[in-house]
């Protein structure tokens, strides 16, 4: 069960990772696809999904430390906290943008934090 956790983890880490890319350095082009917006509304909000991209690779190096620190425990702690703050980051977003953020954020991190507890 820890290697499905691993695992599981690993992809919502990859998924941030990809979600920080879209709100950065690929909105203007991507992002704009990804999040279904209009090319007048780039520029409007083009500072704002910056920083909401910075707050998600947070989110992400929380995870990276998970997997990278030498010490088992803190590695653990750190998996956990940065999976528990991604699953509430999701359901704030179903709630107050689209409803798919829970299913791309909230479940698979879930999904992970139960494997964790199990494993």
């Amino acid at each position: 069960m820890l290697l499905v956790a691993k695992i599981l983890a690993g992809l919502v880490l990859a998924i941030h990772v990809y979600i920080v890319l879209l709100e950065t350095v690929l909105f203007k082009t991507r992002g704009r696809k990804v999040f279904g917006l209009r090319k007048e509304q780039v520029a409007t909000l083009a500072p704002a999904m910056s920083n909401q991209g910075c707050y998600n690779g947070f989110l992400a190096a929380a995870l990276a430390v998970g997997f990278l620190h030498p010490d088992a425990a803190v590695g653990h702690a750190f998996t956990v906290f940065g999976l528990a703050c991604v699953a509430v980051a999701g359901i704030w977003g179903a709630l107050t943008v689209q409803m798919r953020i829970l299913y791309v954020q909230t479940v698979p991190a879930a999904l992970a934090l139960g494997a964790l507890f199990l494993a």
